[in-house]
Protein backbone atom coordinates (compact mmCIF):
# COMPACT_ATOMS: atom_id res chain seq x y z
CA UNK A 1 0.00 0.00 0.00
CA UNK A 2 3.12 2.65 0.35
CA UNK A 3 4.37 4.03 3.68
CA UNK A 4 2.79 7.60 5.36
CA UNK A 5 5.90 9.08 4.12
CA UNK A 6 5.48 8.01 0.24
CA UNK A 7 1.87 9.02 0.80
CA UNK A 8 2.70 12.73 1.95
CA UNK A 9 5.46 13.26 -0.77
CA UNK A 10 3.55 11.68 -3.23
CA UNK A 11 0.54 14.80 -2.42
CA UNK A 12 3.58 16.84 -2.63
CA UNK A 13 5.07 15.96 -5.70
CA UNK A 14 1.35 16.55 -7.71
CA UNK A 15 0.94 20.01 -5.79
CA UNK A 16 4.91 20.67 -7.08
CA UNK A 17 4.32 19.82 -10.67
CA UNK A 18 3.43 22.85 -13.17
CA UNK A 19 5.52 25.60 -10.30
CA UNK A 20 8.40 27.73 -11.50
CA UNK A 21 10.40 26.18 -8.35
CA UNK A 22 13.98 24.58 -8.94
CA UNK A 23 13.79 20.57 -8.55
CA UNK A 24 16.61 21.51 -5.60
CA UNK A 25 14.45 23.75 -4.00
CA UNK A 26 11.65 21.05 -3.85
CA UNK A 27 13.88 18.66 -3.03
CA UNK A 28 14.87 20.54 0.32
CA UNK A 29 11.70 21.52 1.20
CA UNK A 30 10.33 17.48 0.95
CA UNK A 31 13.74 15.81 2.49
CA UNK A 32 13.25 15.10 6.79
CA UNK A 33 16.37 17.17 8.26
CA UNK A 34 16.97 14.72 10.97
CA UNK A 35 15.83 11.59 12.24
CA UNK A 36 16.72 10.10 16.09
CA UNK A 37 15.96 6.18 16.12
CA UNK A 38 17.05 5.27 19.27
CA UNK A 39 16.12 1.94 21.70
CA UNK A 40 16.36 1.83 25.66
CA UNK A 41 16.07 -0.99 28.12
CA UNK A 42 12.90 -1.48 30.48
CA UNK A 43 12.57 -3.03 32.94
CA UNK A 44 9.04 -5.07 33.97
CA UNK A 45 7.55 -5.70 37.25
CA UNK A 46 8.52 -9.05 36.89
CA UNK A 47 11.77 -8.84 36.39
CA UNK A 48 11.95 -9.40 32.55
CA UNK A 49 13.82 -6.62 30.09
CA UNK A 50 12.32 -5.04 26.89
CA UNK A 51 13.71 -2.95 24.72
CA UNK A 52 12.10 -0.32 23.63
CA UNK A 53 12.11 1.61 20.36
CA UNK A 54 11.37 5.20 19.69
CA UNK A 55 11.94 8.22 17.47
CA UNK A 56 12.22 11.68 16.72
CA UNK A 57 12.16 13.21 13.20
CA UNK A 58 12.83 16.73 12.44
CA UNK A 59 11.59 17.40 9.16
CA UNK A 60 12.07 20.86 8.31
CA UNK A 61 14.16 23.67 9.88
CA UNK A 62 13.14 26.90 7.40
CA UNK A 63 11.16 27.94 11.17
CA UNK A 64 12.40 27.16 14.24
CA UNK A 65 11.75 25.52 16.60
CA UNK A 66 10.19 22.53 15.28
CA UNK A 67 6.65 21.23 16.03
CA UNK A 68 4.86 18.28 15.96
CA UNK A 69 3.09 15.64 18.77
CA UNK A 70 4.58 12.05 20.23
CA UNK A 71 2.59 8.90 19.36
CA UNK A 72 2.57 5.53 21.37
CA UNK A 73 1.97 2.95 19.48
CA UNK A 74 2.62 -0.51 18.66
CA UNK A 75 3.19 -0.62 15.14
CA UNK A 76 4.27 2.35 14.71
CA UNK A 77 7.64 2.79 12.08
CA UNK A 78 10.33 5.07 10.67
CA UNK A 79 8.22 5.63 7.80
CA UNK A 80 5.29 6.33 9.36
CA UNK A 81 6.79 8.91 11.94
CA UNK A 82 8.90 10.81 8.82
CA UNK A 83 5.72 10.89 7.24
CA UNK A 84 3.65 12.87 9.71
CA UNK A 85 6.77 14.96 10.34
CA UNK A 86 6.34 15.97 7.07
CA UNK A 87 2.39 16.72 7.23
CA UNK A 88 3.43 19.19 10.05
CA UNK A 89 5.61 21.22 8.31
CA UNK A 90 2.84 21.60 5.62
CA UNK A 91 0.64 21.81 8.21
CA UNK A 92 1.93 24.49 10.15
CA UNK A 93 2.25 26.56 6.84
CA UNK A 94 -0.87 26.63 5.48
CA UNK A 95 -2.08 28.07 8.96
CA UNK A 96 0.75 30.88 9.00
CA UNK A 97 2.38 29.01 12.18
CA UNK A 98 6.13 29.70 13.05
CA UNK A 99 7.27 26.31 13.00
CA UNK A 100 9.07 23.69 11.42
CA UNK A 101 7.41 20.15 11.29
CA UNK A 102 8.51 17.29 13.37
CA UNK A 103 7.16 14.46 15.49
CA UNK A 104 7.85 11.51 17.64
CA UNK A 105 6.72 7.76 18.33
CA UNK A 106 7.26 4.99 21.02
CA UNK A 107 6.78 1.49 19.57
CA UNK A 108 4.56 0.32 22.62
CA UNK A 109 0.75 -0.78 23.58
CA UNK A 110 0.19 1.70 26.27
CA UNK A 111 -2.46 -1.06 27.29
CA UNK A 112 -0.21 -3.51 28.36
CA UNK A 113 1.52 -0.69 30.84
CA UNK A 114 0.53 0.58 34.15
CA UNK A 115 0.95 3.91 34.90
CA UNK A 116 3.75 4.30 36.50
CA UNK A 117 5.33 2.19 34.06
CA UNK A 118 4.46 4.83 31.27
CA UNK A 119 5.79 7.22 33.28
CA UNK A 120 9.37 5.72 33.70
CA UNK A 121 9.14 5.35 29.75
CA UNK A 122 7.84 9.18 29.26
CA UNK A 123 10.63 10.41 31.30
CA UNK A 124 13.29 8.25 29.81
CA UNK A 125 12.71 9.28 26.31
CA UNK A 126 13.01 12.92 27.25
CA UNK A 127 16.59 12.16 28.96
CA UNK A 128 17.26 10.26 25.49
CA UNK A 129 15.84 13.38 23.60
CA UNK A 130 17.61 15.99 25.65
CA UNK A 131 20.98 14.18 25.73
CA UNK A 132 20.50 14.91 21.43
CA UNK A 133 19.44 18.39 21.78
CA UNK A 134 15.53 17.18 20.30
CA UNK A 135 13.64 19.44 22.58
CA UNK A 136 13.32 22.64 24.30
CA UNK A 137 11.20 25.60 24.08
CA UNK A 138 13.40 27.26 20.72
CA UNK A 139 14.54 23.90 19.56
CA UNK A 140 11.73 21.02 19.51
CA UNK A 141 8.17 21.42 20.82
CA UNK A 142 6.03 18.42 21.29
CA UNK A 143 2.40 17.61 22.17
CA UNK A 144 -0.03 15.04 22.53
CA UNK A 145 -0.99 12.54 19.86
CA UNK A 146 -2.25 8.95 19.43
CA UNK A 147 -1.78 7.26 22.45
CA UNK A 148 -0.64 10.21 24.39
CA UNK A 149 -2.79 12.76 26.08
CA UNK A 150 -2.50 15.88 28.91
CA UNK A 151 -0.38 13.18 31.35
CA UNK A 152 2.05 12.49 29.35
CA UNK A 153 2.71 15.74 28.63
CA UNK A 154 3.02 17.21 32.87
CA UNK A 155 5.33 14.41 32.96
CA UNK A 156 7.31 15.56 29.89
CA UNK A 157 7.66 19.04 31.28
CA UNK A 158 8.56 18.25 34.92
CA UNK A 159 11.41 16.14 33.41
CA UNK A 160 12.51 18.67 31.23
CA UNK A 161 12.82 21.08 34.14
CA UNK A 162 14.25 18.71 36.01
CA UNK A 163 17.20 18.18 34.09
CA UNK A 164 17.17 21.90 32.88
CA UNK A 165 17.00 24.05 36.11
CA UNK A 166 17.13 27.75 35.74
CA UNK A 167 15.59 27.49 32.65
CA UNK A 168 13.06 30.29 32.37
CA UNK A 169 10.63 28.83 29.34
CA UNK A 170 10.91 25.78 30.64
CA UNK A 171 6.82 25.35 30.27
CA UNK A 172 7.49 26.35 26.88
CA UNK A 173 9.24 22.97 25.75
CA UNK A 174 5.76 21.10 25.37
CA UNK A 175 2.26 21.97 24.64
CA UNK A 176 -0.96 19.80 25.72
CA UNK A 177 -0.51 20.09 29.19
CA UNK A 178 -2.93 20.51 31.77
CA UNK A 179 -4.36 23.97 32.52
CA UNK A 180 -2.72 23.85 36.41
CA UNK A 181 0.92 22.92 34.51
CA UNK A 182 1.13 25.85 32.20
CA UNK A 183 -1.50 24.47 30.13
CA UNK A 184 -3.97 26.98 27.50
CA UNK A 185 -7.83 26.70 28.31
CA UNK A 186 -9.49 24.87 24.87
CA UNK A 187 -6.51 23.17 24.10
CA UNK A 188 -8.39 19.74 24.71
CA UNK A 189 -11.21 20.20 22.12
CA UNK A 190 -8.83 22.44 19.94
CA UNK A 191 -8.81 20.03 16.90
CA UNK A 192 -12.56 18.32 16.98
CA UNK A 193 -13.07 22.52 16.93
CA UNK A 194 -11.22 23.14 14.38
CA UNK A 195 -12.61 20.59 11.99
CA UNK A 196 -16.27 22.21 13.09
CA UNK A 197 -14.77 25.41 11.83
CA UNK A 198 -13.48 24.21 8.71
CA UNK A 199 -16.54 22.01 7.75
CA UNK A 200 -18.60 25.01 8.53
CA UNK A 201 -17.01 26.82 6.15
CA UNK A 202 -17.07 24.54 3.13
CA UNK A 203 -20.34 24.48 3.65
CA UNK A 204 -21.17 28.34 3.49
CA UNK A 205 -19.91 28.23 -0.01
CA UNK A 206 -23.14 28.34 -2.26
CA UNK A 207 -21.15 26.90 -5.02
CA UNK A 208 -19.69 24.40 -3.91
CA UNK A 209 -22.68 22.78 -2.46
CA UNK A 210 -25.10 23.27 -5.31
CA UNK A 211 -22.77 21.69 -7.34
CA UNK A 212 -23.03 18.37 -5.43
CA UNK A 213 -26.69 18.36 -4.77
CA UNK A 214 -25.93 19.94 -1.10
CA UNK A 215 -27.75 23.31 -0.17
CA UNK A 216 -25.71 25.75 1.82
CA UNK A 217 -24.90 25.71 5.24
CA UNK A 218 -24.63 22.80 7.96
CA UNK A 219 -27.86 22.96 9.01
CA UNK A 220 -29.35 19.42 8.94
CA UNK A 221 -26.40 17.72 6.73
CA UNK A 222 -26.42 14.39 7.85
CA UNK A 223 -23.23 13.26 9.28
CA UNK A 224 -21.10 9.54 10.03
CA UNK A 225 -17.98 9.89 12.42
CA UNK A 226 -15.41 7.02 12.06
CA UNK A 227 -13.64 7.60 16.18
CA UNK A 228 -14.90 8.60 19.37
CA UNK A 229 -11.57 9.65 20.36
CA UNK A 230 -11.06 13.05 21.58
CA UNK A 231 -11.32 14.68 17.95
CA UNK A 232 -13.65 12.46 16.79
CA UNK A 233 -15.76 13.35 20.20
CA UNK A 234 -15.30 16.89 19.81
CA UNK A 235 -15.84 17.41 16.14
CA UNK A 236 -19.38 15.30 16.43
CA UNK A 237 -20.03 17.93 19.47
CA UNK A 238 -19.87 21.04 17.77
CA UNK A 239 -20.81 19.60 14.75
CA UNK A 240 -24.38 18.72 16.03
CA UNK A 241 -24.27 21.77 18.43
CA UNK A 242 -23.63 23.76 15.07
CA UNK A 243 -27.03 22.49 13.40
CA UNK A 244 -25.57 18.86 11.78
CA UNK A 245 -27.06 15.59 12.61
CA UNK A 246 -25.00 12.95 13.79
CA UNK A 247 -26.52 9.68 12.52
CA UNK A 248 -24.11 7.13 12.87
CA UNK A 249 -21.07 6.82 15.28
CA UNK A 250 -18.22 4.25 14.43
CA UNK A 251 -15.55 2.69 16.78
CA UNK A 252 -13.02 -0.27 16.49
CA UNK A 253 -15.56 -2.94 18.04
CA UNK A 254 -18.48 -1.63 15.70
CA UNK A 255 -21.13 1.31 14.87
CA UNK A 256 -23.99 2.62 15.64
CA UNK A 257 -26.77 4.54 13.79
CA UNK A 258 -30.15 6.60 13.81
CA UNK A 259 -31.36 8.56 11.14
CA UNK A 260 -33.01 10.90 13.46
CA UNK A 261 -29.51 11.19 14.98
CA UNK A 262 -27.33 10.52 17.94
CA UNK A 263 -26.07 12.67 20.48
CA UNK A 264 -22.52 12.09 20.71
CA UNK A 265 -22.33 13.34 24.74
CA UNK A 266 -24.97 10.67 25.55
CA UNK A 267 -22.85 7.63 23.43
CA UNK A 268 -19.83 8.97 25.26
CA UNK A 269 -21.14 8.17 28.38
CA UNK A 270 -22.98 4.81 27.26
CA UNK A 271 -19.23 3.95 26.28
CA UNK A 272 -18.11 5.13 30.21
CA UNK A 273 -20.27 2.90 31.50
CA UNK A 274 -20.66 -0.40 29.16
CA UNK A 275 -17.28 -0.72 27.23
CA UNK A 276 -18.61 0.01 23.84
CA UNK A 277 -20.70 2.00 22.27
CA UNK A 278 -22.94 -0.58 20.70
CA UNK A 279 -26.20 -1.74 21.80
CA UNK A 280 -26.76 2.46 22.70
CA UNK A 281 -30.55 2.82 23.08
CA UNK A 282 -32.68 3.60 19.88
CA UNK A 283 -29.77 2.80 17.60
CA UNK A 284 -28.72 -0.07 15.39
CA UNK A 285 -25.66 -1.88 15.69
CA UNK A 286 -23.50 -2.08 12.80
CA UNK A 287 -20.69 -4.74 11.80
CA UNK A 288 -18.19 -4.58 10.83
CA UNK A 289 -16.95 -0.81 11.69
CA UNK A 290 -15.34 0.10 7.91
CA UNK A 291 -19.43 -0.46 6.70
CA UNK A 292 -20.33 2.72 8.88
CA UNK A 293 -17.55 4.50 6.31
CA UNK A 294 -20.23 3.63 3.38
CA UNK A 295 -23.71 4.38 5.03
CA UNK A 296 -25.95 6.96 2.98
CA UNK A 297 -24.77 10.31 4.64
CA UNK A 298 -23.82 13.93 3.33
CA UNK A 299 -20.24 14.10 5.25
CA UNK A 300 -18.09 11.67 6.56
CA UNK A 301 -15.50 12.59 9.13
CA UNK A 302 -12.56 9.68 9.56
CA UNK A 303 -11.51 11.14 12.64
CA UNK A 304 -9.69 7.20 13.81
CA UNK A 305 -7.13 5.65 11.66
CA UNK A 306 -4.73 6.13 8.73
CA UNK A 307 -5.69 4.34 5.19
CA UNK A 308 -9.45 4.25 5.48
CA UNK A 309 -10.60 5.41 2.68
CA UNK A 310 -8.97 2.99 -0.13
CA UNK A 311 -9.19 2.08 -3.72
CA UNK A 312 -11.10 -0.58 -2.56
CA UNK A 313 -14.33 1.45 -0.67
CA UNK A 314 -13.60 4.14 -2.24
CA UNK A 315 -15.99 3.61 -5.12
CA UNK A 316 -18.55 3.01 -2.14
CA UNK A 317 -18.82 5.98 -0.27
CA UNK A 318 -21.85 8.10 -0.23
CA UNK A 319 -20.97 10.89 1.17
CA UNK A 320 -20.65 14.18 -0.97
CA UNK A 321 -17.81 15.58 1.99
CA UNK A 322 -14.96 14.06 3.62
CA UNK A 323 -13.83 15.86 6.22
CA UNK A 324 -10.50 14.47 7.27
CA UNK A 325 -9.87 14.49 11.32
CA UNK A 326 -7.45 11.51 11.19
CA UNK A 327 -3.86 12.06 9.79
CA UNK A 328 -3.59 10.13 6.64
CA UNK A 329 -7.00 9.05 6.12
CA UNK A 330 -7.43 8.69 2.23
CA UNK A 331 -4.94 6.55 0.12
CA UNK A 332 -3.62 8.51 -2.98
CA UNK A 333 -6.05 5.29 -4.76
CA UNK A 334 -8.92 6.57 -3.06
CA UNK A 335 -8.17 10.62 -3.34
CA UNK A 336 -7.76 10.02 -7.18
CA UNK A 337 -11.61 8.27 -7.19
CA UNK A 338 -12.65 10.82 -4.81
CA UNK A 339 -11.58 14.03 -7.12
CA UNK A 340 -13.11 11.95 -10.57
CA UNK A 341 -16.50 11.83 -8.80
CA UNK A 342 -16.13 15.20 -7.72
CA UNK A 343 -16.39 14.58 -3.96
CA UNK A 344 -15.33 17.91 -1.95
CA UNK A 345 -12.69 16.26 0.43
CA UNK A 346 -11.38 18.82 2.96
CA UNK A 347 -7.49 17.27 3.80
CA UNK A 348 -6.13 16.53 7.11
CA UNK A 349 -2.96 18.62 6.21
CA UNK A 350 -5.70 21.78 6.89
CA UNK A 351 -8.72 21.15 8.23
CA UNK A 352 -6.97 18.96 11.69
CA UNK A 353 -4.69 21.68 12.27
CA UNK A 354 -6.79 22.90 15.33
CA UNK A 355 -4.26 21.03 17.73
CA UNK A 356 -1.26 22.64 16.51
CA UNK A 357 -3.10 26.10 16.05
CA UNK A 358 -3.77 26.33 19.84
CA UNK A 359 -0.57 24.66 21.11
CA UNK A 360 0.95 27.61 19.22
CA UNK A 361 -1.21 29.83 21.12
CA UNK A 362 -0.02 27.96 24.38
CA UNK A 363 3.58 27.99 23.55
CA UNK A 364 3.09 31.74 23.62
CA UNK A 365 1.21 32.14 26.43
CA UNK A 366 4.35 29.98 28.12
CA UNK A 367 6.90 32.19 26.90
CA UNK A 368 5.10 35.58 28.04
CA UNK A 369 4.28 34.39 31.24
CA UNK A 370 1.33 35.78 31.44
CA UNK A 371 -2.77 34.34 30.66
CA UNK A 372 -4.43 35.84 28.11
CA UNK A 373 -6.94 38.39 28.70
CA UNK A 374 -5.87 38.93 32.24
CA UNK A 375 -4.44 42.45 31.10
CA UNK A 376 -7.42 43.63 29.51
CA UNK A 377 -10.20 41.34 31.01
CA UNK A 378 -11.73 44.23 33.20
CA UNK A 379 -10.71 47.22 30.82
CA UNK A 380 -13.21 45.30 28.28
CA UNK A 381 -16.05 44.91 31.07
CA UNK A 382 -15.37 48.34 32.47
CA UNK A 383 -16.17 49.72 28.90
CA UNK A 384 -18.41 48.14 28.12
CA UNK A 385 -20.82 49.08 31.04
CA UNK A 386 -20.08 52.74 30.89
CA UNK A 387 -21.94 51.74 27.31
CA UNK A 388 -24.43 49.91 28.53
CA UNK A 389 -25.23 52.70 31.42
CA UNK A 390 -25.31 55.57 28.66
CA UNK A 391 -27.97 53.51 26.60
CA UNK A 392 -30.05 53.14 29.73
CA UNK A 393 -29.63 56.56 30.25
CA UNK A 394 -31.11 57.55 26.31
CA UNK A 395 -33.46 55.15 26.46
CA UNK A 396 -35.33 55.53 29.74
CA UNK A 397 -35.30 51.46 30.03
CA UNK A 398 -33.28 49.52 32.37
CA UNK A 399 -31.35 46.01 31.00
CA UNK A 400 -32.14 42.92 32.65
CA UNK A 401 -29.18 41.06 34.54
CA UNK A 402 -29.74 38.58 32.00
CA UNK A 403 -29.06 40.64 29.08
CA UNK A 404 -26.32 43.31 31.12
CA UNK A 405 -24.39 39.98 31.56
CA UNK A 406 -24.09 39.15 27.83
CA UNK A 407 -22.93 42.39 27.10
CA UNK A 408 -20.83 43.47 29.54
CA UNK A 409 -18.43 40.41 29.39
CA UNK A 410 -14.68 41.12 28.79
CA UNK A 411 -12.83 38.26 26.66
CA UNK A 412 -11.08 35.38 29.16
CA UNK A 413 -8.44 32.64 27.51
CA UNK A 414 -11.64 30.28 26.45
CA UNK A 415 -12.76 33.24 24.45
CA UNK A 416 -9.46 34.59 23.34
CA UNK A 417 -8.33 30.88 21.85
CA UNK A 418 -11.96 29.65 20.88
CA UNK A 419 -11.63 33.18 18.76
CA UNK A 420 -7.95 32.72 17.67
CA UNK A 421 -8.84 29.10 16.14
CA UNK A 422 -11.62 30.58 14.17
CA UNK A 423 -9.93 33.50 12.41
CA UNK A 424 -6.93 31.08 11.54
CA UNK A 425 -9.46 27.99 10.42
CA UNK A 426 -11.68 30.69 7.90
CA UNK A 427 -8.54 32.73 6.76
CA UNK A 428 -6.88 29.29 5.62
CA UNK A 429 -9.69 27.74 3.83
CA UNK A 430 -10.50 30.58 1.57
CA UNK A 431 -6.99 31.20 1.15
CA UNK A 432 -6.58 27.19 -0.20
CA UNK A 433 -9.92 27.55 -1.89
CA UNK A 434 -8.64 30.39 -3.74
CA UNK A 435 -5.49 29.48 -4.61
CA UNK A 436 -7.52 25.84 -6.63
CA UNK A 437 -9.53 28.30 -8.31
CA UNK A 438 -6.32 30.53 -9.62
CA UNK A 439 -4.98 27.23 -10.71
CA UNK A 440 -7.33 24.72 -11.61
CA UNK A 441 -4.79 22.39 -12.90
CA UNK A 442 -4.39 21.61 -9.25
CA UNK A 443 -7.59 19.40 -9.44
CA UNK A 444 -8.48 19.69 -5.46
CA UNK A 445 -8.26 20.77 -2.11
CA UNK A 446 -5.32 18.70 -1.03
CA UNK A 447 -2.81 19.81 -3.80
CA UNK A 448 -4.29 23.55 -3.57
CA UNK A 449 -2.98 22.80 0.08
CA UNK A 450 -0.04 21.84 -0.42
CA UNK A 451 0.92 24.15 -3.40
CA UNK A 452 -0.30 26.96 -1.05
CA UNK A 453 2.30 25.13 1.58
CA UNK A 454 5.25 25.00 -0.99
CA UNK A 455 4.83 28.79 -1.46
CA UNK A 456 5.23 29.82 1.40
CA UNK A 457 8.09 27.68 2.76
CA UNK A 458 9.54 27.89 -0.70
CA UNK A 459 9.59 31.91 0.15
CA UNK A 460 11.04 31.24 3.61
CA UNK A 461 14.21 29.72 1.78
CA UNK A 462 14.39 32.11 -1.03
CA UNK A 463 14.22 35.35 1.45
CA UNK A 464 17.61 33.09 3.09
CA UNK A 465 19.32 34.01 0.09
CA UNK A 466 19.63 29.56 -0.52
CA UNK A 467 18.25 29.58 -3.63
CA UNK A 468 18.53 32.48 -6.67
Amino acid sequence: MGSMFEFVNRYFDRAAAGSDYPQGLLDVIKACNAVYRFAFPFRRPDGTLEIINAWRVEHSHHKMPTKGGIRYAPFVDEEEVKGLAALMTYKCAIVDLPFGGAKGAVQIDPKRYSIEELERITRRYVHELLKKNFIGPGIDVPAPDYGTSEREMAWIVDTYQALTPGSLDGLASVTGKPVPEGGVRGRREATGRGLFFALREACSVAEDMTSRGLTPGLDGKRIVVQGLGNVGFHAAKFCREGGGLIVAIAEQDGAIANERGLDPEAVAAHRRESGSILHFPDARDITPTAAALELDCDILIPAALENVLTADNAPRIKAKVILEGANGPTTPEAEAIFRERGLLVVPDVYANAGGVTVSYFEWLKNLSHVRFGRLEKRLEENDEARFVRALESLTGKALSDDDRRLLVHGADEQDIVNSGLEETMIVAYHAIRDALLRTPALGNLRAAAFRTAIDKIARSYLDLGVFP
